[in-house]
């Protein structure tokens, strides 16, 4: 694995981490609010993740694809972001 993978398996894991931690305050009977509190810094913490997912694609697969001379693949990668950014709207 390259540097930029790995920190990314570590946020992943790190985040996994969490998540065993808030499913133990919820076994425990803890306050509703301090669980939403946490399963906010959870999608907080997965949206960073996704940046810096997207981030490492725009610069390597998707500049690959819009330098090279396949139009077919150009229009690929650019729906292929597109269907990303469409799909968050709808959450």
């Amino acid at each position: 694995m390259d540097e930029e993978t790995t920190k990314i398996v570590n946020r992943l894991k790190s985040i996994e981490g969490h998540v065993r931690g808030v499913e133990k305050i919820v076994e425990d009977g803890a306050y509703c609010i301090d669980i939403v509190n946490q399963i906010g810094a959870i999608q907080a913490a997965l949206q960073k993740v996704s940046g810096v997912v997207l981030d490492r694609h725009l610069h390597t697969c998707v500049t690959t694809a819009i330098r090279g001379d396949n139009p077919d693949e150009r229009e690929r990668v650019i729906n292929e972001i597109m269907g990303v950014f469409n799909a968050k709207g709808k959450s």
